[in-house]
């Protein structure tokens, strides 16, 4: 699976679960002492990249368990 990030990169994603725990992680992660411009950015990255990962799990067919 593949996506496109913020700044227009290719990301393959291998391991879809594990990457919107990653991704959700990211999110909540600041500099200290705070960078606010800094810290905003990389909010803003990791919010749209959580965000179009939780599309592309919504639109994967569901997987049957045996």
């Amino acid at each position: 699976m593949k996506i496109i990030d913020r700044d227009g990169l290719q990301i393959t994603v291998t391991d879809l679960d594990k990457a919107i725990r990653q991704a959700g992680q990211f999110m909540t992660y600041r500099h200290d002492p705070p960078q606010p411009l800094a810290d905003a950015r990389q909010q803003a990255y990791w919010t749209d990249l959580y965000k179009k990962l939780l599309t592309l799990k919504q639109h994967q067919p569901a997987t049957k368990k045996h």
